[in-house]
Formats: structure tokens, C-alpha cells, sequence
């Protein structure tokens, strides 16, 4: 089971959108995705779950936890080892160590607390609560957005991975977005 939540190296710099529900990742992957023409790392996590409201209506179990772990990494080591030099990933083990905390008082299963800590990517793209929060089958927490945001950087800040904080409108968002990673490509190449 260990080897299937690992991250296999890769040669290609590796982005993550992170934060909690409804704060516009999903859209800023696919628009950074199509603005750099990479490989798109989809949410698991939100693929399985919804197969799981579907059938059981309910919600997610700790032991979903790592069966989702498990279907991330496989999708995203399978996309890393075709990208060309950029891969865009809509969410990581970080991001399921964040909620499995959040939702099952503090828990989170070593195995996946050890690899969302060793797992590496070049930046972390934190976007911010200031977007609408849009209900669907699988959110729950609209009158948490600051206390979940707060614990989606204490993650960053403690296990000390490279962020930026993404403000504003999906214009803007993209903007800013796109810059900081022109600004990696380029040092990378140098």
C-alpha cells in the first residue's frame, strides 16, 4: 500500500492548487492547464466521492481516505511522467491530510500524513476565500471559509512548502498566477 502513495521523481516542475472548498481551484487549474497547454492533474477525491454519494448518499469515511490517496497519486505520477515540463495538479495529499484532520478530530493516517509531508512540488497556489461559495452534493462548510482557510496555511507554514496566496476575480487570479510560474520556468531553464 506505502509505495502506491508515493511520488515517483519526476523532471517536470509541478504546481498544486490548494485550499478549501469553493474557492475557485478547479477553474484556475483548467484556465492554467489550457494557458500553458499542460497535463491537469483532476481532484480524485471529489470524482470518488461523488460515486459515493451516488450510490450510498453518504459522505466521506476515514476509510475512504487512503483508497483516495492511492487514486491521486496514481493519476498524478501516470500525468508526470508524460508531461513535458509543466504539470498542474488540482489538489495533493496535502490538501486530504488538511480535511481528514478537520473532519475527523485531528486524525490523519500516518501513512498519508508521511507522504503529503515528503511529496515534492515547486509551488502551491493557496487561493483565497474571496469567491462566492457554491453549494453542491459534497460541500458542507459555508460558514467556516475562514477557519478552513486558516488551517489550509498553517499546513503550508508548518510543513514549510513554497506558497503564494491568490486573491481577486479569475482574471486577476490567472494573472498572478500565470506570472509566478513564468517566473519558475524561467529559473529552471537558467
Amino acid at each position: 500500500m506505502e509505495e502506491k502513495l508515493a511520488q515517483r521523481p519526476a523532471s517536470c516542475i509541478k504546481i498544486v492548487l490548494f485550499g478549501p472548498e469553493s474557492t475557485g481551484k478547479t477553474t484556475l487549474s483548467q484556465d492554467l492547464a489550457a494557458h500553458f497547454n499542460a497535463p491537469l492533474v483532476k481532484e480524485f477525491m471529489r470524482e470518488y466521492l461523488q460515486k459515493v454519494w451516488d450510490a450510498e448518499k453518504r459522505i466521506c469515511e476515514p476509510r475512504d481516505i487512503i483508497p483516495i490517496a492511492e487514486g491521486q497519486m496514481q493519476v498524478e505520477n501516470r500525468l508526470a511522467g508524460e508531461a513535458d515540463e509543466l504539470l498542474i495538479c488540482d489538489t495533493d495529499l496535502l490538501e486530504l491530510k488538511v480535511y481528514s484532520e478537520a473532519y475527523y478530530d485531528g486524525y490523519c493516517d500516518p501513512l498519508l500524513l508521511k507522504h503529503a509531508l515528503n511529496n515534492h512540488y515547486h509551488l502551491y497556489i493557496l487561493t483565497y476565500i474571496d469567491v462566492p461559495w457554491t453549494p453542491d452534493d459534497l460541500r458542507d462548510k459555508p460558514h467556516d471559509r475562514e477557519g478552513m482557510f486558516q488551517r489550509f496555511q498553517n499546513a503550508l507554514e508548518q510543513s514549510n512548502k513554497p506558497y503564494i496566496i491568490l486573491k481577486g476575480d479569475r482574471e486577476t487570479r490567472l494573472k498572478t498566477a500565470v506570472k509566478k510560474i513564468e517566473q519558475i520556468l524561467k529559473k529552471t531553464k537558467a
